[in-house]
């Protein structure tokens, strides 16, 4: 119960021209792990961490995991990159993995499959009752546009300023089954939803739900997919170990009865796009209290929400202290945006992006 895994995506990067790489399959075929695996394009692959417990474990997971993308991606002259999206590159430079699954999600998503050159940071948080991961779904909605901002790392597309903190959600946004879904009776009734979707032909596969938190079909767990790519890992780490805390406190509400409450789509609509348009450097929509707050106010408030339990496993301490290190240093879209006013150059940005994703 509450165990943590976290997926990270990286583009692969020609380090010599710093466009992106379609040559996932010649990393891929020289990994020294499993753990390294294809993404939906060329030029993107996955790491996935061993189940955790605790922040150490998770963070040591996810520097061996990106130490090991790194090595197979250096051994045949490429480097990666975690961000949501590639600063300059045009995606029809890099074409579909062809692992069938990918191939039918363009044959059935024609253009919308190709341009989704996009990386994001999933997290899983381990649930024994399905039902149980269900109500905790349906409450954790309200605060998943604040983590979206917090993780916000893609303002750039194809070598323009695109005005937003996180474009890679805008690029999301356009599948079918995506954004934040509504809520749920019980287990019965998302499994019948699914089945729905499934015999009409809407999806071809429950993956392709693509919510941005859904109960994963391959784990007993609850999958928070709204976040960017993180540049570094302790943003990771504090994207992940947030969304446990924020999976638990809800739990602990449903089990005392407290009522979840009625939430307006409209309104989680429009927060999610100002989390994705502005990341912290505004105001983001508080959808409980049906107000705009200050962004650091309103992340503030998520880790008040939060911090009960994050005191009674240990972890208030070096949250609080991580939330304070990227309002000190500036989301990795922030970061980007700066090294792009200071010289002129997407090639810097790209270099930025490569180190702090090396860091590991």
């Amino acid at each position: 119960m509450f165990t943590l895994g976290v997926e990270e995506e990286f583009h692969l990067v020609d380090p010599k021209t710093r466009q992106i790489a379609p040559d996932a399959e010649r990393v891929l075929s020289g990994a020294k792990t499993n753990r390294v695996e294809p993404e939906l394009q060329k030029s993107q692959i996955e790491t996935g961490t061993e189940v955790c417990e605790t922040l150490d474990e998770l963070r040591q997971e996810l520097k061996r995991r990106r130490g090991e993308a790194a090595e197979a991606a250096g051994a045949v002259g490429r480097r990666i990159a975690a961000s949501g999206t590639h600063p300059l590159s045009d995606w029809r430079s890099t074409q579909t993995f062809p692992k069938e699954a990918y191939v039918l999600v363009e044959r059935n998503y024609q253009q919308l499959a190709r341009e989704q050159v996009v990386c994001g940071c999933h997290v899983h948080v381990g649930f024994d009752d399905p039902e149980e991961a269900i109500e905790v779904m349906n409450r954790v909605r309200p605060w998943l546009p604040p983590i979206l901002a917090l993780s916000s790392n893609s303002p750039f597309w194809m070598g323009e300023t695109t005005g937003y903190r996180s474009y890679r959600n805008r690029i999301w946004q356009r599948w079918p089954i995506a954004g934040i879904p509504g809520t749920f009776r019980n287990r019965l009734e998302y499994d019948t939803l699914v089945k729905t979707l499934l015999s009409t032909g809407s999806i071809d596969d429950p993956a392709r739900i693509y919510w941005d938190v859904r109960a994963s079909n391959k784990f007993n767990t609850l999958e928070v997919r709204i976040a960017d790519a993180c540049m570094d890992v302790e943003e990771s780490l504090l994207v992940a170990v947030l969304i446990r805390a924020l999976c638990q406190t809800c739990h602990k509400q449903a089990g005392d009865g407290a009522p979840a409450g009625e939430l307006r789509a409209e309104l989680l609509q429009a927060a999610v796009w100002r989390a994705a348009r502005y990341g912290v450097s505004n105001e983001l929509l508080d959808v409980i209290g049906e107000r705009s707050l200050p962004a650091w106010e309103m992340l503030s408030k998520l880790l008040e929400f939060v911090g009960p339990v994050l005191e009674s496993r240990g972890e208030w301490k070096e949250v609080s202290g991580l939330m304070d290190r990227v309002r000190a240093r500036g989301t990795g879209a922030s970061r980007q945006l700066k090294v792009y006013e200071r010289t002129g150059h997407l090639e810097a940005v790209v270099d930025l992006v490569v180190a702090e994703t090396a860091q590991a």
